[in-house]
């Protein structure tokens, strides 16, 4: 064992993470973006504790399918889990930098003439002691079977210096598989990626409504996608259908449970979402409820709760949102679901109206801000929906039915 390289409790290795992943994220995508899967293995985190882990992860893979999946070798850092974050990311960002180096010269060193080109130079896998390995792929089944294959790797490894010693092919002959030319056909005729493969997506309110609809659009346009919602049973089926009939369902879709007016509830959202696909690139907020009241009878407690909801909950989660995004470094869109009742003056609806105007407020506020970073903010003033929408079925639909004089089941008719 190496001292000092022991792996952290479950919870810290959670928590560092989701702190790591988005900025290493971003650097596997300075070629092309990227979608990351996280592993914290007991075979991992042996491997990285074993004071013999760096001499064998700089020997590279033995196996052909490593190398098209894992690349020649990992990127390493070569810092104790102790760490503090601040070094860390910084020593992340010189190893990517050597990395690519390293890789392009690895590349120059043995392509010939019909050599295809280089696929990009970000690594595939990354290892960090104490924490785990993360691993990158085109899309999350790529990226889930990267690491899949990395950890077969350390199992060889293992396995090979138990009996004897630890010994791959030459470099030579790792590049002729990494860049076989039957290989590099077989890529070429992979299907014409999605408009959102690559990008992952988050919804809030994503169990009914509009949220689901939307999180149903995100994934048949290729979007990974975190289905969030207060009702835990409500994000569970959505995001299940999402993923049917895929062989790893959480390939396509995650269940996250979040109260937008909890601050804590919302990190923690975002937290899940970055451990599942590696970072977050587009946030859809969604979440609200209605209350329709007149002036007089709206209390306190109806002006308070549906500002919580919308204007409080939508702060948080376009917080939360830019931090990850500024993190990765690539960019990315938040978009509020606000409403016609942004700018629109009904009766007996202040307290719903004004939380929606100030959604509005916000949407013009932050994409003046956050415009320098490549982070677009836009909003949606959508009409009544009144088909699968949560907050006609708890009521408001009644109340407005009653509030223009039309029958509730006339109601979307009306609107």
């Amino acid at each position: 064992r190496l001292p000092g390289y022991e792996p952290r409790s479950d919870t810290e290795r959670q928590y560092r993470a989701a702190e790591l992943a988005p900025v290493l994220r971003g650097l596997a995508s300075t070629d092309r973006a990227q979608v990351g899967h996280f592993t914290d293995s007991a075979e991992v985190l042996d491997f990285l504790a074993r004071e013999k882990h760096p001499a064998l992860a700089a020997l590279g893979t033995s196996c052909p399918d490593h190398f098209l999946r894992t690349k020649v070798r990992p990127m390493l850092l070569d810092l104790p889990p102790s760490a503090p974050l601040d070094q860390v990311l910084g020593r992340l960002r010189d190893l990517h930098t050597a990395y690519r180096d390293d890789y392009r010269a690895y590349y120059e060193r043995h392509a010939a003439a019909d050599s295809p080109p280089m696929r990009g130079a970000d690594p595939a896998i990354v290892l960090v002691p104490g924490v785990g390995m993360f691993s990158f792929g085109a899309d999350k089944q790529t990226a889930r079977v990267a690491g899949e294959f990395y950890v077969n790797a350390i199992n060889v490894m293992r396995g090979a210096e138990a009996v004897s010693s630890y010994s791959p092919i030459p470099e030579r002959e790792k590049f002729r598989i990494e860049y076989w030319a039957l290989e590099e056909a077989k890529l070429r005729r992979r299907p014409k990626p999605k408009p959102l493969a690559t990008r992952v997506a988050l919804v809030t309110g994503g169990g009914s409504g509009i949220g689901r609809a939307t999180a149903e659009r995100l994934a048949a346009e290729g979007a990974c996608v975190v289905v969030a919602d207060k009702d835990a049973a409500a994000a569970q089926k959505v995001a299940e259908s999402l993923g049917a009939g895929h062989l790893h369902p959480a390939d396509v879709a995650i269940a996250v449970t979040s109260d937008v007016t909890d601050e804590t509830s919302v990190a923690l959202a975002f937290g899940q979402g970055i451990l599942g696909f590696g970072g977050v690139d587009l946030v859809v907020s969604n979440a609200g409820l209605s209350i329709s009241k007149s002036l007089l009878d709206t209390t306190v407690a109806d002006w308070d709760l549906q500002h919580d909801v919308m204007a409080r909950g939508s702060f948080l989660v376009a917080r939360a949102a830019a931090k990850v995004m500024r993190a990765q470094g690539m960019g990315g869109d938040i978009v509020y679901i606000c409403s016609k009742n942004a700018v629109f003056a009904g009766p007996n609806n202040v307290a719903y109206g004004a939380a929606k105007a100030d959604q509005a407020h916000q949407v013009r506020l932050l994409a003046a801000e956050l415009g320098e970073h490549g982070i677009r903010v836009n909003g949606i003033n959508p009409d009544g929906v009144v088909r699968g929408s949560g907050i006609f079925a708890g009521g408001w639909g009644a109340q407005r039915a009653a509030v223009y004089g039309v029958p509730e089941e006339e109601l979307g008719a009306f609107y």
